[in-house]
């Protein structure tokens, strides 16, 4: 524990200090060779040269729709859409174009809680369950320790990702179950010690919100942040876009087509992850919300939103996040961690505010360099998921730097080393015919886990069949692949997460249980498998 608080202030001392004082940890890296000295003002991307950008970069990785924003020392300097907004159609992206912004929204969630700490109505080191009374981890120390800045900063001791399985591919539990099933998940490191990327408990934070505030989180942003902030292109509350056209729809490259794809729920309809990340916003709008935080959270006019105070602590880190070999060696950077709700680090020795987000077929990512006054946002309609930092490295670059890196191809590059190791992975995992030993009716039965409900295993004449009862997406045949292991093989081919099912078995042989994992590496973390412990509950007749 006493580690942890040192390296955190550690970060925050390093934030503080200016940005000569970073320079003598900068110089001598790769970055630093070639690049501009720090107090020398550049001119950024013409906008000729953005559009260029944007094209490159859209035929690169095959995104059909696009938009871009940028602020500069509080004037929109480019705010445009590109491309289309659903293939085979004639909508056009525009800067008011709507797109899921993901986890970038849960900037949002962390303001929304500076405001109620500006009303006096809660603390953030007051404790969870004295607004949650069912919310319960599996520790009852950690229950009772639980602050309302724990929820927010990704130290819960929980694994990457733990639990999204109740809202990913499909959102299935509500919010009140998701909370009431925490104690079911296992942690996998001590309290406040490490840093794994969670959803679920910004769920909870949502929640405290609307007890504290008595109406919705999504009915609070709106009114309290969205409106004020004359955010007109973007809602929280979600039913206000039953006749609004202009949305951009999720595709992802299938079989080398790009196809569209399915959403966790109707775009108007109530996400059950709106305060983790089911906001829906354009460019246009969320540059304003840049703006109020380059200006430390007041209004172009002067006028407050939050305090000072409240804003410097969400831009204090909180958890500390490790730093790539990647980054250190292509920006120098020798600090990252999380705040409230945004990602911290140090670009070319200033400091870069960003977070990215992501769901199925969509893309987003927001950044700013407080020191520049500079803030941008970039959204897309296809998961390539190298396009947005190809656009975002090249306007920062085009502000810090003197060197013209062409990042396309570096991130190309990136990209297929990526997919290359995973099938190298993967290469003993070609599956050949197998013919389990015995009968496979033995394993016919529904088999339930604490947090995620009953999944049943039938026969159909093509063999095996897995149905989960909470998640519809979740349904496929399954291959028999080695002795008491299946591959369940997903009917909807756009979720690219094939599983293992392996049937645990008492001593008689029978089975009792199974436990599950992604067969690839590159399976979207949200598809937790690994945290599954299905125990068999009853036994079943064929479904032939």
């Amino acid at each position: 524990m006493k580690h942890h608080i040192k390296n955190t202030i550690i970060a925050a001392s390093l934030l503080a200090l200016p940005t000569q004082a970073l320079l003598p940890q900068y110089l001598g890296t790769k970055a630093y060779a070639n690049e501009r000295s720090i107090t020398t003002k550049r001119p950024g991307l013409s906008t000729a040269e953005i559009d260029q950008l944007v094209a490159k970069v859209m035929d690169a990785f095959q995104v059909p729709g696009m938009a871009v924003g940028i602020i500069k020392d509080g004037k929109v300097i480019h705010a445009k859409g590109y491309g289309i907004r659903e293939v085979g159609k004639k909508g056009k992206v525009d800067e008011k174009t709507l797109f899921s912004i993901a986890s970038t929204g849960k900037s949002f969630t962390a303001g929304a809680l500076a405001l109620l700490v500006d009303d006096g109505k809660i603390k953030w080191d007051d404790k969870v369950i004295d607004y949650i009374s069912a919310f319960q981890m599996n520790d009852p120390w950690v229950t009772r320790e639980f602050t309302i800045k724990d929820l927010l900063i990704h130290n819960s001791g929980l694994g990457l990702g733990a639990g999204d399985l109740m809202f990913w591919p499909t959102s299935g539990f509500s919010r009140e179950e998701i909370i009431r099933n925490l104690k079911h998940l296992k942690p996998v490191s001590s309290f406040r010690t490490k840093y794994a990327y969670d959803n679920l408990l910004y769920i909870v934070a949502g929640e405290v919100i609307a007890v504290v505030s008595g109406e919705s989180y999504e009915d609070f942003v709106d009114r309290r942040i969205l409106k004020p902030l004359g955010m007109k292109h973007c809602a929280a509350n979600r039913s206000r876009l039953k006749k609004v056209g202009n949305i951009a729809e999720p595709h992802q490259v299938m079989g080398g087509k790009l196809t569209k794809v399915s959403r966790l729920e109707a775009v108007h309809e109530r996400s059950i992850t709106a305060a983790a990340g089911g906001i829906q916003c354009s460019v246009q709008s969320i540059l304003k919300w840049h703006q109020m935080h380059l200006n430390k959270g007041k209004f172009p006019n002067g006028d407050i939103l939050f305090s000072e105070m409240q804003h410097a602590e969400i831009m204090t880190p909180q958890t500390i996040t490790p730093v790539t070999e990647t980054k250190k060696d292509w920006f120098g950077t020798s600090f990252s961690a999380y705040g409230l709700g945004w990602f911290l680090e140090d670009i070319y020795g200033v400091k870069l505010v960003q977070h990215s987000g992501g769901l199925q077929g969509m893309t987003s990512l927001n950044a700013m360099i407080p020191e520049l006054g500079l803030g941008v946002a970039i959204y897309t309609n296809q998961q390539a998921g190298y396009d947005r930092p190809a656009i975002m490295y090249s306007i920062l670059d085009s502000y810090l730097t003197d060197g013209k890196r062409d990042w396309i191809p570096k991130l190309l590059e990136v990209k297929k080393k990526r997919i290359a190791d995973a099938a190298k992975m993967g290469r003993d995992l070609t599956i050949e015919p197998y013919t389990p030993t015995g009968s496979i009716e033995r394993y016919i039965g529904t088999y339930k886990d604490p947090w995620f409900g009953t999944v049943d295993i039938t026969k159909t004449k093509g063999g095996l069949y897995f149905s989960s009862a909470r998640s519809a997406r979740l349904k496929g045949r399954m291959v028999p692949f080695k002795s008491d292991l299946f591959i369940v093989q997903w009917d909807d081919r756009t979720l690219d997460a094939d599983a293992y099912v392996k049937f645990t078995t008492g001593y008689d042989g029978n089975p009792e249980g199974i436990i599950m994992k992604a067969v690839s590496p590159l399976t979207d973390f949200s598809f937790d498998f690994h945290d599954l412990n299905f125990e068999r509950v009853s036994e079943k007749k064929n479904s032939e």
